[in-house]
């Protein structure tokens, strides 16, 4: 059996096994630890959880999730209800900054505003994710914050020096450029990828990440 059909059944049974998961209508496809899923599932976490699924499978180096979120008629919303639902779950979430709004148009959600850290961005997005009628999420928020290049390298070095799920003697380079924070080397797992990533968002004046890291296994 070669390595291919080997990593592509695993994560067809990744799918499976995730109850959280409609594996359905989700079509696998590898190539050389290259993961594409195509398809459809009927919610937008769904198709945030069948990447992070993919992920988890020994193997993989990349999952490009070309799913669809296809919604029931129950589950569809218009978008004068799902642009009220996203606002007030916004107001309502006392982690997302003031001044961030949400508009709908065909179930999917645009967020738009200004906050100090990227980690408030990801907040904005996970609170309006999981509401009803949702099929895409972007986000068009902005990151202002007047830190400085050399301290911004430096908190992030120094985030991923403390992170647990990072080892001592990781080789990822830190290279800020007009407050783009460039991630590169190689990780072990997707599991230390995401801290990484993570760690990154979490310091003050990055307003983007580039992920140039490599998987080895």
């Amino acid at each position: 059996m070669t390595k291919t059909k080997d990593v592509r059944q695993a994560v067809d049974s990744e799918l499976t096994f995730d109850p959280l998961v409609d594996a359905t209508d989700i079509k696998v496809v590898n190539i050389n630890g290259e993961v594409a899923l195509n398809g459809t599932v009927p919610s937008y976490p769904q198709y945030l959880e069948a990447a992070v699924a993919a992920q988890r499978v020994d193997g993989v180096k990349d999952v490009h999730n070309h799913l669809e979120v296809k919604l029931s008629a129950a589950d569809s919303r218009d978008d004068p209800t799902l642009t009220t639902s996203a606002n007030n779950a916004l107001m309502l979430n006392a982690t997302v900054p003031d001044g961030i709004e949400a508009t709908a148009h065909n179930g999917d959600i645009t967020l738009t505003g200004i906050v100090s850290y990227g980690a408030e961005r990801s907040v904005a997005e996970l609170t309006v994710g999981g509401l009803t009628g949702v099929r895409n999420v972007k986000d068009n928020i902005e990151i202002i914050n007047d830190a400085d290049t050399v301290d911004v390298t430096l908190n992030v070095q120094e985030a991923l020096d403390r992170y647990g799920l990072i080892p001592d003697d990781s080789d990822v380079v830190v290279d800020t450029s007009a407050n783009t924070v460039t991630l590169s080397g190689h990780v072990r797992t997707w599991a230390e990828h995401d801290a990484v990533v993570d760690a990154a968002w979490m310091a003050a004046g990055v307003y983007e990440v580039r992920d140039d890291m490599y998987i080895s296994g």
